[in-house]
């Protein structure tokens, strides 16, 4: 039997397939520019030709990107090619339900492994989004709701701890905040039910942290579902005053109605 040579491993591979982990499990967040290079070879022990060579790998795959002063940041199109052509199915009140359809399949399960699996750090950064959410409440700023919601549902999306569900909703993340912020803004323009909107993250949060897995699966389940149901009566409210609106001014397409004569 013939010997087999193992060849070891590069340097620079191993610092590409390291960062490149670390970009995967969320570690290093899209848009975030790195260390300059020589405090980035320093903090990984290699030489800045390895360092170099690495980032090169992570640049050709997309990862990274560089601008004109050698700087690197974490690539933000990732995915960029699903969720582009998927935003225009918000042009139909169809895309948006079959996107909060969606969700509700895949946030309840995602907050039934957050609550098995969040370290430590993941439960505090939970707690964060929370209290901001519940500042931004109190201040009644629809954007600010918005974006702490959006922020909130991303932190158990890291806790569940799956790079796949992890990556998939990243790349989707423009549509997922677009729905966010328009339910909520629904809700703030239609409907006076927002303390129910927050007991219903409230709900989420405390079962994730109690470690309830049961629990936080259902009621992110009834939070999107509910959600859902109210958009969908919002919608249909306006779809009856749209056609009020068309009866009360039909008289503007029509030309004007001639008197009928009497006969003698």
């Amino acid at each position: 039997m013939g010997r087999t040579s193992i060849k070891p491993e590069k340097l620079a591979d191993a610092v590409a397939r390291h960062m490149q982990e670390l970009i995967l499990e969320g570690a290093l967040p899209p848009g975030e520019r790195l260390l300059p290079e020589r405090e980035l070879a320093a903090k990984f022990g290699v030489s800045r030709p390895s360092l170099r060579d690495a980032l090169g790998q992570l640049i050709e795959r997309g990862l990274l990107i560089s601008d004109a002063n050698g700087a690197c940041y974490v690539s933000d199109k990732i995915g960029q090619s699903i969720s582009d052509p998927l935003m225009l199915l918000f042009d139909e009140p169809r895309g948006r339900f079959d996107c909060m359809e969606f969700r509700s399949v895949v946030e309840a399960s995602a907050a039934g492994l957050a609550a098995k699996r969040a370290s430590q750090a993941d439960r505090e950064a939970l707690s964060e989004c929370f209290s901001a959410m519940e500042a931004a409440h109190e201040s009644g700023d629809v954007e600010a709701i918005a974006a702490s919601d959006g922020d909130f549902h991303f932190a158990i999306f890291g806790a569940a701890h799956n790079v796949m569900l992890l990556q998939v909703m990243r790349s989707l993340e423009t549509i997922l905040r677009a729905n966010v912020y328009l339910n909520r803004r629904n809700l703030y323009e239609h409907r006076s039910d927002r303390d129910e909107q927050l007991a219903e993250h409230r709900a989420i949060f405390d079962a994730i942290m109690s470690r309830d897995a049961a629990s936080a699966e259902a009621a992110a389940r009834k939070h999107l579902l509910s959600t859902m149901r109210t958009q969908r009566e919002i919608h249909e409210e306006e779809q009856r005053l749209e056609v009020a609106v068309r009866r009360l001014s039909r008289h503007e397409l029509l030309a004007p109605a001639k008197k009928r004569e009497r006969k003698t």
